[in-house]
């Protein structure tokens, strides 16, 4: 039996980068996820983080986003794979959008952890001025 090439390194770099960049562009949860990064990213850069904070901020963004486009991979193997409404299909798909609604919340919790004392902090310095 002959062994296929594998395409060269860099190639399945693009090829990772394509689907991210696909997740990006039709997926609307993947959109809000990454305007919700934007926000922390500014937020957190005026509010002053520190590097343990960016460190959980980062490894949040990176699950959810990772999440969000796994699910985005099975419902469209679902799709593929049938056009019926079947319950293991339906099974799937829920799943897969729950792994990543459970992410996003505990990633917000989270985030109001982090953030609420910092804006607290800074709208007290605000108030007394």
């Amino acid at each position: 039996m002959k062994r296929e090439k594998k395409p060269p390194l860099r190639r399945t770099f693009g090829y990772a980068f394509e689907g991210i960049l696909t997740g990006i562009r039709k997926e609307r949860n993947m959109q809000i996820h990454t305007a919700a990064m934007i926000l922390v990213v500014f937020f957190g850069t005026v509010l002053g983080l520190s590097a343990t904070e960016w460190c959980i901020c980062l490894v949040l963004f990176g699950l959810v986003m990772a999440l969000e486009l796994v699910n985005t991979a099975v419902e469209a193997v679902v799709d593929l794979v049938t056009e019926e409404r079947k319950p293991l299909a339906k099974i799937a798909k829920d799943t897969a959008a729950g792994a990543v609604l459970i992410a996003a919340i505990m990633a917000a919790v989270i985030g109001c952890i982090i953030f609420l004392p910092k804006v607290a902090a800074f709208a007290e310095v605000l108030w007394i001025k």
